[in-house]
C-alpha cells in the first residue's frame, strides 16, 4: 500500500549524485527519506478544509501533527521498501543511485531506521488523540504488506497504493475529529486509483521490454488495460465530485460556488489524463509542480471551493 507514487519514485537528490562519489551517511539518509515526496501528505488538509474548519488554531495544529506523522511513517516505508528492492534497483538506470542500492546505507541499517521512523510517525500521532495513530499504524501495516508481498499481486497492488493516499485523507479527518462524507471518500479513493494507474502507464512505457525485471506486475498489464482502469477511476471521481458539490450547495448560501468548482476540477482531471497519455505520469508530484495549466486549474478550484466554504 505504499503509495503508488511513493515506493517506486526516484529520490529527488539521487539524480544529481555522482555514482562514483559515495554520499555521507547523513546526506544518504536525507536522500533516502525523500523529503520531496512529503508533498503527498498535504492530503491531510483535505478533510478539515472541506469541513470549513481549517482556520481554527487548534485544527491547524492537529493537521500539522498529521502531516508530520505521515511524513515520518512514509519515509520509513521508503527505507524498508528499498531494502527489498535493492537488487532490482541496481539494474535500473535511475534507481541504482538510490542510497541503499548504491551502497551508501547498509540493508541492516536501513531496516533499523525504517522501524524507528515508522514508530515515530505512530508516536507523533498521539499528540492529537488515539485515532490518528491508529490510522498511521494501519498505513504502516498496509505499506509493509505491500513491500513484502502484495506489490507482486496484479490489480491488488494498484488498490494498495491508492489506499495509501486514502488513508492520508482519513488521517486528516480523524486528527481534527470532523466527519467524512461518503462522496469525499469516493473522490479520494478513485482519484488515487486514477493517479496510480497513470504511474503504472508511465513505468510501462519507460521500462519497455525490461519492465518485468523491475516491476513484476507490469508484465500482467497492457496499455489498454491501464487505460481502462484510468477511464473507470476518473469517471467515478468526476461523478462523485459533482454529487458532492451539489449536495454541499444545498446547505447555507444558495450561491453556486461549489457547482462552479466542478469546472476547474474536471478540467484538472482531463489535463492530468492528457499528461498521462503522453507518458508523463511517473511522478505525480512533479507533474503538479511543473505543469502550469494544471496549476491554474488547481488554483481556480481552491478559490471557488474556498469562497464557498469560508467566505460565502
Amino acid at each position: 500500500m505504499a503509495d503508488a507514487a511513493e515506493l517506486s519514485q526516484v529520490p529527488a537528490a539521487s539524480g544529481s549524485d555522482d555514482a562514483s562519489q559515495p554520499r555521507s551517511f547523513a546526506r544518504a539518509c536525507i536522500s533516502e527519506a525523500r523529503p520531496r515526496q512529503w508533498v503527498k501528505n498535504v492530503l491531510v488538509v483535505a478533510a478539515p478544509g472541506a469541513a470549513g474548519v481549517l482556520g481554527q488554531a487548534g485544527v491547524l495544529f492537529d493537521t500539522a501533527v498529521a502531516f508530520v506523522a505521515f511524513s515520518l511513517a512514509a519515509s520509513g516505508t521508503y527505507f524498508l521498501n528499498d531494502t527489498f528492492d535493492v537488487e532490482a534497483d541496481r539494474l535500473h538506470a535511475k534507481k541504482r543511485y538510490r542510497p541503499i542500492a548504491a551502497g551508501d546505507i547498509s540493508i541492516r541499517t536501513a531496516q533499523v531506521i525504517a522501524v524507528i521512523l515508522m514508530l515515530a510517525g505512530i508516536g507523533v500521532g498521539f499528540m492529537t488523540g488515539w485515532r490518528l495513530p491508529v490510522v498511521v499504524a494501519i498505513y504502516v501495516v498496509f505499506t509493509t504488506s505491500y513491500s513484502v508481498w502484495l506489490k507482486h499481486v496484479s490489480v491488488v497492488e494498484l488498490g494498495m497504493v491508492a489506499a495509501g493516499f486514502l488513508l492520508r485523507l482519513i488521517g486528516g479527518a480523524v486528527a481534527v475529529d470532523v466527519p467524512i462524507s461518503v462522496w469525499f471518500l469516493i473522490v479520494g479513493g478513485f482519484g488515487s486509483l486514477f493517479m496510480v494507474a497513470g504511474k503504472r502507464h508511465a513505468e510501462y512505457l519507460e521500462l519497455g521490454a525490461d519492465r518485468d525485471d523491475h516491476r513484476q506486475t507490469l508484465g500482467d498489464y497492457s496499455v489498454e488495460y491501464l487505460s481502462y482502469v484510468r477511464s473507470v477511476a476518473s469517471g467515478v471521481t468526476m461523478v462523485a465530485y459533482c454529487l458532492w458539490a451539489f449536495d454541499t450547495s444545498i446547505h447555507p448560501t444558495g450561491v453556486v460556488y461549489f457547482e462552479l468548482s466542478i469546472v476547474p476540477f474536471v478540467l484538472a482531471i482531463l489535463r492530468y489524463a492528457l499528461l498521462i497519455e503522453r507518458g508523463d505520469g511517473g511522478a505525480p508530484e512533479e507533474l503538479v509542480l511543473a505543469d502550469h495549466p494544471l496549476q491554474i486549474f488547481a488554483a481556480l478550484w481552491i478559490v471557488t471551493v474556498g469562497i464557498g466554504l469560508y467566505a460565502a
